[in-house]
């Protein structure tokens, strides 16, 4: 059975199906009705994968630790935390530093949440089962907004409702970091490769090779994202998409700066012919 099923993963390769994203394949993960054994080996294998395709060890080091205080406390929400190996990961990091992170990861999978809070408790890491709208009606607010391998996963709509909600569950200066594959010949071949041994028995491999084809690009990310987002390209195949509160008042400030102005203008403009218009009319 495995044997016959080989030739059809690397069929994308020669197809040249990866020059476009395939929004439209499903990841057997997704489906209500997996397997539970296959889903709970799959969750549970995430944080031997994660750490060498996410790379959120160097995002942590390089966006979010120097943010972070001994005395001051920070906030973060994973959304979409799924088994939450990277939510663990964020707070241990953290810990070991010695500075005070409290990380929330909230996923709407009953599944999911049951497998991340059947692990062992930590100090200032909580899950819940709850959509990125529903903190947003609360009115919550975060030092960090971050998801891991979420993107893909979303329709247009559905994309552009997590930046939406992104936004307004930064905290004043906080910022939003989305970590994502960046779909490639390169990423696909690497990852159908390197786990050619290994997660036979679980969705690891088939599904991370479909979520490589549902992957944007990092232009084609750059062409979906909003005003005010930018994305980040790293190595190998990785992206981020990044949102700043602090960029986005300094843009939205020197916006209304310059609206102000281009009005002033126009309104001092017929004042000055009106003024020329009435000395005329004297001289004459």
């Amino acid at each position: 059975m495995r044997a016959a099923a080989r030739p059809e993963v690397w069929r994308p390769l020669a197809s040249g199906s990866l020059v476009s994203r395939d929004a439209m394949l499903t990841e057997s993960m997704d489906s209500p009705d997996c397997d539970p054994e296959l889903l709970r080996r799959t969750y549970a294998q995430f944080r031997f994968v994660n750490p060498f395709v996410s790379g959120w060890r160097a995002i942590y080091r390089r966006d979010i630790r120097a943010r972070l205080s001994t005395t001051r406390p920070s906030t973060l929400l994973d959304v979409g935390s799924g088994g939450g190996d990277v939510s663990r990961a964020l707070a241990r990091w953290a810990a070991r530093d010695g500075l005070r992170l409290t990380v929330i990861g909230i996923d709407p999978d009953a599944r999911a949440h049951e497998y991340a809070t059947s692990g062992p408790p930590m100090r200032g890491l909580s899950f819940r089962r709850a959509f990125s709208s529903e903190l947003v009606a609360e009115g919550a607010r975060f030092d960090f907004v971050v998801s891991n391998h979420v993107l893909h996963h979303l329709t247009a709509a559905d994309l552009g409702g997590l930046l939406f909600d992104s936004e307004r569950l930064c905290a004043q200066g906080g910022r939003a970091l989305h970590a994502d594959i960046a779909r490639s010949r390169f990423a696909y071949l690497g990852f159908a490769l390197v786990t050619w041994p290994f997660f036979h028995r679980s969705y690891i491999r088939a599904d991370g090779l479909s979520s490589i084809r549902r992957s944007y690009t990092v232009a084609e990310l750059r062409a979906a994202a909003p005003r005010g987002w930018q994305v980040t390209p790293g190595l190998p195949s990785r992206l981020v998409l990044r949102w700043s509160a602090v960029t986005s008042a300094a843009t939205s400030a020197a916006t209304s700066a310059a609206t102000s102005a281009a009005t002033a203008v126009a309104t001092a403009a017929p004042s000055a012919a009106t003024s020329a218009a009435a000395d005329s009319a004297r001289d004459a």
